[in-house]
């Protein structure tokens, strides 16, 4: 059963793990391309949160922004394949951050095509956050239990 759950962990890191590499070879001076898909819609928030706070008072960095992303899916993949709580933790942090700028389906109507590869895409991310809070759910339901003590039998006098 062991070499079955660090196969399963090794499987689901991989997808973390080699999107982190494939940023990490394209990053470049600008940031490279995820850093061109990342600089309209965090303009986007920006423009959101200066709104309700105030013009000029946050100030997002694409280029940190990716890098941070690189960071919490290579290092939190490589800590969950290892079985680590933090892992799965840095991990769900990522796709919180990430997965209602970058798959905007509520941006679009029903009936247009993007919708329903953005939805897709967004319900995938919502069922890899269901399953790391499962592995957490089980990791401390493991750690929970207790060995049982034997009961000691009466001896015969």
């Amino acid at each position: 059963m062991g070499f079955f759950s660090f196969l399963g962990r090794v499987l689901f890191a991989s997808i973390f793990i080699l999107s982190a590499w494939q940023m990490f070879n394209e990053f470049g001076e600008d940031g490279g391309p995820a850093a061109k898909e990342w600089a309209p819609k965090l303009d986007l928030v920006k423009k959101h949160i200066d709104g309700l706070i105030g013009k000029n008072n946050l100030h997002i960095d694409v280029r940190t922004f990716v890098a941070a992303c690189i960071f919490l899916k290579g290092l939190g993949g490589l800590l969950f394949v290892l079985g680590s709580s933090f892992g799965a933790y840095l991990l769900i942090y990522y796709l919180i951050l990430t997965t209602p700028l970058l798959y905007d389906f509520y941006n679009y109507k029903v009936g247009q095509p993007k919708f329903f590869g953005l939805l897709q895409e967004f319900l995938q991310c919502v069922a890899f956050v269901g399953a790391l809070l499962f592995f957490l759910g089980m990791k401390s339901s493991i750690t929970r239990r207790q060995p049982k003590k034997k009961t000691q039998k009466a001896k015969a006098a």
